[in-house]
């Protein structure tokens, strides 16, 4: 009889493995970071090898803390960071360069030229994305075009490109399994979410051989063998992070709405089986879905600094020694003084698409402490998060009323009364709040037959901290129009 489900949760500064039971229930985790790389101002690379290694690492002692063994695990699930690019050669499965982070702005000139062409209207129609080298696809022509011999290798079928997942999968199967899913394959700005196929004009106007790309699955497959501990499991389900957090919180019913309070934030509401375009900024994109289902897709919205304003303030300002702290010495100070934070440090996603913005503090007086810098940087969180919330209002025709959160800034008490309070809306945390990891697992666990359905997964149990508004109306509105002010200047400052 097997016990677990295991979730490989390869995130932006970590990697994880995590065991859940046949009741959902987290059975134990393990984590390893890995190094952040800045070779230059606004550039971001991973070590791939590095991230293989973490993740093994994670593996292993997550099934040991279990007092578990691999053949105890049904079939493997696994999420990732999205966007984030990498090339490896086919023959020696070596990486042929770093992986550049969806957080990497250098190929921001590359987008511009791509607006300049006129391609906005058809990237939009076609992947649902803004131009932007957030996404995947400008990632992948700046290694074809500045490592030496890329091109030429590209060319001859020599290189493969993955997200994530697909290069733990190709790395963990020996390279039997070069496949990505649907959600993945839809932050690439290069995959039609309409035909559900990679886009051949796209990758013609880029460049990018098509031999180069993985196999696109659905979310809840079958996508092969890996090899664990000496055994040979089933990887069942695979999803984007915030795809899978979607999933995981059971947003299964079109309207259902969440947020993910991580690295960066990620607002997603399920729209069902219609692709909405917004007006307002947001990105259409696919939701997890099980391949015996029609493609479902979301609204999301993109917060580019979100806990990492946090990291920001332990590792580079060293005004507190680990992010937990940072509630207690906010909770110092009753209000953050006038001070705003906007953490522009990889410019501003949704509503705003300024890949020029930089972080801006405003508002400081000769009182202003370290405590009202730390609280403002909590509370900047919770003001770009609302932009999002209104923006899909606006987009949608319905009104928010609850907010479902999760992600490790999501245990900040405070972080999430002011969330309700600026947001006007009911703030559901639930007791396990490793809701990316619970999706990968539940999209696995259907697929190999371990849950029976989504209405036995609905019907799990699960605690929830509720958070409701209690701040009036003036309160609220005085503290969103400082908000306003200071975008605005921030805006203005990255004006040329």
């Amino acid at each position: 009889m097997k016990k677990y489900i295991l979730t490989l949760d390869e995130g932006t500064t970590s990697a994880r493995a995590i065991l859940f039971d046949k009741n959902g229930q987290l059975v134990s985790v393990a984590q390893h970071e890995f190094k952040q790389i800045y070779p230059k101002p606004g550039y971001v690379e991973h070590n791939p090898l590095e991230i293989l290694s973490a993740q093994y690492s994670a593996i292993s002692e997550a099934i040991i803390l279990a007092g578990a063994s691999a053949q105890d695990i049904a079939a493997v699930g696994i999420t990732n960071q999205r966007e984030t690019v990498i090339v490896w050669d086919k023959e020696t499965g070596e990486p042929i360069y770093n992986g550049i982070v969806w957080q990497c702005r250098r190929t921001s000139q590359l987008c511009e030229k791509l607006k300049n062409d006129g391609l906005e209207k058809y990237i939009s129609d076609t992947t649902g994305l803004k131009i932007d080298a957030y996404f995947s696809a400008t990632k992948i022509k700046w290694i074809l075009d500045n490592v030496e011999g890329a091109r030429k290798k590209s060319k001859e079928g020599k290189l493969l490109f993955g997200t994530v997942d697909t290069w733990l999968m190709w790395k963990l199967s020996g390279g039997k399994i070069y496949a990505t899913d649907t959600t993945n394959a839809s932050r690439t700005m290069l995959f039609n979410i309409h035909d559900m196929c990679w886009d051949k004009r796209l990758l013609e106007i880029l460049d990018i051989p098509e031999s180069m790309l993985p196999k696109v699955k659905s979310s809840g497959d079958n996508y092969g063998n890996i090899e664990i501990m000496g055994q040979s499991l089933p990887v069942c389900g695979v999803a984007g992070d915030q795809q899978a957090a979607l999933f995981g919180q059971k947003c299964f019913s079109s309207g259902d709405i969440k947020n993910t309070y991580g690295t960066g934030c990620f607002l997603l509401m399920n729209t069902g089986n219609r692709a909405v375009k917004s007006n307002n900024g947001l990105l259409t994109t696919i939701a997890a879905t099980l391949s015996n289902e029609q493609p479902q897709y979301a609204l999301e919205g993109s917060v580019f600094i979100g806990g990492a304003v946090i990291q920001w303030l332990r590792d580079e300002l060293k005004f507190i020694k680990t992010a937990a702290e940072s509630e207690t010495a906010a909770k110092k100070v009753d209000s953050s003084n006038g001070v705003y934070i906007v953490p522009a440090f990889a410019g501003l996603g949704a509503p705003y698409w300024d890949m020029y913005a930089r972080g801006t503090i405003l508002g400081l007086t000769r009182g202003s402490n370290k405590y009202h810098i730390i609280r403002a940087a909590l509370e900047s969180i919770a003001y770009q998060t609302n932009d999002l919330i209104k923006a899909m209002e606006n987009d949608s025709g319905l009104c928010v009323s609850v907010l479902k959160a999760d992600g490790g800034a999501s245990k900040n008490k405070l972080l999430m009364q002011f969330q309700s309070d600026i947001s006007d809306c009911d703030v559901y945390v639930p007791e396990n709040v490793e809701a990316t990891a619970l999706g990968a697992a539940l999209l696995s666990g259907l697929t190999c037959g371990f849950f029976e359905s989504k209405d036995t997964i609905k019907a799990l149990s699960q605690k929830h901290t509720v958070y409701s508004a209690n701040i009036d109306t003036s309160t609220r509105t005085h503290f969103l129009n400082g908000w306003k002010k200071a975008v605005n200047a921030t805006l203005s400052f990255s004006e040329e």
